[in-house]
């Protein structure tokens, strides 16, 4: 068996990486097509995804757009379904303070200037200074009435979303509702359906008129598209059947009380059911938890 420092030897020296990873050419093209989906709100803009250290499907899109946008002195703050522990969070921040030393990490949605997140918009409302920005499996919302790319395009560029009104009404008629719970279609500036990737229906409001800037990559379809400050974005409903949120009436979070946020449910040993907040870095503010600044 070859000894280990063989094995070294004609591996070579490990070279360093670039800053955040990506190389300045892939940076560049990736800010392009950023401010091409800035100016044109809710439109899918093409880029050529880049392979990374994980797998498609577990965020790349959203991360080569981290990775693009994030500078020295910047505070990077990484969450998954509203946890900052989970794996696939502490993955892209171990990759993040490896390749960016001078980026700074933390869980406190108020000390961050760039939020990474996947399937949530954080409680705490966001503020001018801070991008959000949204990892996404999917990025069409037409995909559900059309399987076609090329007739999905056309549908867009000729603002025909009546399939999609008609998809929602057979919904009505089959569930009695609109039964759609996460990625719930919106309309972005009177103009695009946009895909507001797999979010609850909780988080749209959070969407429309904010302050800060979105942005949604989708590394698997290679599409990125933007939400900018103070746009519009509105959720496809009728007047007879509303849009409505997840219903939370009568539940409290157990750990901090909280009766107006976004609430998982728990089952303990024995088949006792709780509430507790989605957003964990929000919950372990109002309860008083000791977090720190840096994860």
């Amino acid at each position: 068996m070859m000894p280990p420092s063989r094995l070294s030897a004609l591996a070579g020296q490990r070279g360093g990486y670039n800053f955040a990873f990506l190389d300045e050419h892939s940076k560049r093209e990736i800010r392009r097509k950023l401010l091409k989906a800035v100016a044109i709100p809710g439109y899918q803009t093409p880029f050529a995804s880049r392979e990374m250290p994980i797998g498609r499907g577990w965020g790349t899109g959203g991360l080569q757009i981290t990775l693009a946008t994030v500078g020295p002195g910047d505070v990077l703050k990484v969450i998954d379904q509203g946890t900052d522990a989970s794996v696939n969070a502490l993955n892209i921040r171990r990759l993040v303070e490896r390749t960016a030393p001078s980026v700074r990490l933390t869980v406190r949605t108020g000390a961050a200037t760039l939020i990474q997140s996947r399937h949530r918009v954080p409680e705490d409302p966001l503020r001018a200074d801070q991008i959000l920005v949204l990892q996404v499996p999917e990025p069409e919302p037409l995909r559900m009435v059309e399987p076609r790319e090329t007739a999905t395009r056309a549908m867009h560029a000729e603002a025909d979303y009546s399939r999609a009104w008609v998809h929602l009404y057979e919904d009505i008629v089959t569930n009695g509702e609109i039964s759609r719970a996460a990625g719930y279609p919106v309309l972005v500036n009177h103009r695009y359906v946009m895909s507001p990737s797999p979010i609850p229906r909780w988080d749209i409001h959070r969407l429309h008129m904010s302050p800060n800037l979105t942005l949604l990559g989708a590394g698997r379809e290679k599409r990125i598209y933007a939400v900018p400050p103070f746009t519009s974005v509105v959720p496809l409903d009728f007047e007879d059947y509303p849009f409505r949120v997840e219903d939370f009436r009568g539940a409290r979070c157990a750990r901090c009380g909280a009766a107006t946020t976004y609430l998982d449910e728990i089952v303990l040993d024995g088949g006792k059911r709780v509430f507790t907040c989605s957003d964990t870095a929000y919950c372990d503010e109002r309860s008083g938890a000791d977090q720190g600044a840096a994860s």
